[in-house]
């Protein structure tokens, strides 16, 4: 039912954010627009202040980018869910440039790195690769969140939804956050999840993912995000400090798994394998190029590309792609 009830709501933002955007943004004054009142107003309601802290996820299967913001309480608690109208590549980290593919793994942005010139109305880069895929060789740059329904290797969230999204995280630096936290998934790492996509040549990598996935799904607070061993470590605490060579083995460290954390990431094993074993998981979806949310794959099918350019981009955009677009494999009612 909760499931539901998220797509439900997220299909109905869909539908709000693709109305005609020209009639909702101007140009003049695009990154020093106001937080909306009604934005506002739930950030009021959910005892989050507009200069608190914020942190983002991004799922690429379901092809949705959360919010979430720290409450009074001290912890992160969701703000709102945004549809995503295209991301490109297939599910798998991005290795090189031009492969197309959209980023995953965990970053950090800074004001710096917010760009209020984008040729996709508004945007914020990732900072990849980071300082791991550095490392592992991985090249590429100008990785993005930005506007309109287009992407070679970008999350592109129309114009309306980046110019949201955008003017939260300004407020949060500007209320003194030096950066948020992006954390970029292949796909919501439930048990279901990771037993349909265990054979996938990448399932270590999402492994690893998972545990920083596991530390903010129990805890509601941001993990702590290292390297070493050529791999993401979380919430280690290691002698002499941080590890300098990500490639090395990882030196000793002075603590341990949280035991509620390592609990859930066990429970979530042994449903994943007996999902495997009885041959009740789902098959891995393959992806011709990227995705697209269903709600905005449902205008597409309906109205064309053009239309939903206009939809989604004060500039009419195209849709990138639009044939691997409507060929998404993903259903809301995963």
């Amino acid at each position: 039912m909760r499931n539901a009830l998220r797509t439900a709501a997220v299909a109905a933002l869909a539908v709000l954010l693709s109305s005609y955007v020209s009639s909702v943004l101007e140009v003049d004054g695009k990154a020093t627009r106001p937080v909306p009142a009604a934005l506002k107003a739930e950030m009021s309601r959910k005892a989050m202040s507009p200069a608190a802290p914020i942190l983002i996820r991004i799922f690429k299967q379901e092809s949705e980018l959360e919010v979430w913001k720290r409450d009074r309480s001290g912890k992160f608690a969701l703000l709102k869910t945004y549809p995503m109208c295209r991301w490109s590549g297939k599910l798998g980290p991005k290795t090189r440039t031009g492969d197309r593919q959209a980023p995953e793994g965990f970053y950090h942005v800074s004001a710096g790195m917010l760009n209020p010139n984008s040729q996709y109305y508004l945007s914020f880069n990732l900072g990849y690769p980071n300082r791991l895929e550095s490392a592992l060789g991985y090249t590429g740059e100008a990785l993005m969140v930005h506007g309109a329904c287009s992407s070679s290797g970008c999350f592109a969230l129309t114009d309306q939804g980046v110019a949201e999204i955008y003017a939260v995280a300004r407020e949060a630096l500007a209320g003194g956050q030096g950066s948020f936290q992006v954390q970029a998934f292949p796909f919501r790492m439930t048990p279901g999840n990771m037993a349909k996509n265990g054979s996938d040549p990448n399932f270590a990598f999402w492994s690893d993912l998972k545990r920083g996935y596991d530390i903010f799904e129990v805890t509601r607070r941001q993990p702590k995000v290292s390297a070493c061993g050529g791999r993401y470590v979380f919430d280690r605490e290691f002698e002499g400090g941080e590890p300098r060579d990500v490639l090395a083995a990882c030196p000793p460290a002075l603590n341990g798994d949280d035991p509620k954390i390592a609990a859930k990431t066990q429970a979530d094993t042994v449903t994943a394998g007996n999902l495997i074993s009885t041959g009740t998981a789902l098959s891995a979806h393959a992806y011709a190029d990227g995705g697209m949310h269903p709600s905005f794959r449902k205008l597409l099918k309906r109205d064309g590309q053009a239309d939903l350019a206009k939809r989604t981009s004060m500039t009419s955009v195209p849709i990138s792609r639009p044939d691997a677009a409507l060929a998404d494999p993903h259903s809301p009612d995963e």
